[in-house]
């Protein structure tokens, strides 16, 4: 064969060798980045959880502070203890802490039943929902939350107002996360799908 032939079948050997080399870093680098955008639900979940129960926690502390509310800061803790000892500051924290793990079990509830969903709306939902059942349903019939009769409707306004945030917080988070997340492998699978190798 001529020196000229062999040259030019050696470029283009090299040449594509090059271009599939090029291609398996480029998919080995798509690769690395969808584990590192790949989130865990569950780990994810409790971690909006807890910090819907510090923020949360805080602000209705403060709430039962200014007197926005007559309904305890501890209110959860009240069932199993004498309501006249939750005014100390160690029961006060006792009641945020059982807020935070309330919070923590209400995220994990809504992935499992919701977490589909996309958009604020099912986690203002979620809120409304869960302020009925503590405050109208499950909370007065185990002592946790007085009679609807024996507080006022600023309580139950100032309590309504804050579980709603408290649901937009958990959902629109947890929804944020993982639809973005399937948005962006989406994106990433289009792109290495529509790579060919290049070839000199």
């Amino acid at each position: 064969m001529p020196q000229g032939r062999k040259g030019n079948a050696n470029g283009r050997a090299s040449s594509t060798q090059g271009g599939h080399a090029q291609l398996s870093k480029n998919t080995a680098s798509e690769g690395e980045k969808a584990i590192e955008h790949f989130t865990n639900p569950i780990l994810f979940s409790l971690k909006v959880g807890l910090f819907a129960g510090i923020v949360w926690g805080v602000v209705r502390w403060l709430e039962t502070g200014m007197n926005f509310t007559q309904v305890h800061q501890a209110f959860l803790v009240d069932p199993f203890v004498k309501r006249s000892m939750l005014g100390s500051f160690g029961w006060q924290a006792i009641g945020f802490a059982a807020f935070i793990v309330m919070s923590m079990i209400a995220a994990m509830f809504y992935l499992i039943v919701l977490g589909k969903l996309r958009g604020p709306w099912p986690g203002i939902a979620f809120g409304v929902v869960w302020w009925a059942l503590l405050f109208l349903g499950a909370g007065p019939l185990v002592g946790a939350v007085p009679p609807l009769k024996t507080i006022s409707w600023t309580s139950y306004i100032t309590d309504f107002c804050l579980f709603l945030l408290w649901g937009l917080f958990i959902g629109y988070s947890i929804a944020f996360e993982f639809h973005d997340e399937m948005h962006r492998e989406r994106g990433g699978g289009g792109s290495s799908g529509s790579r060919k190798p290049a070839h000199g």
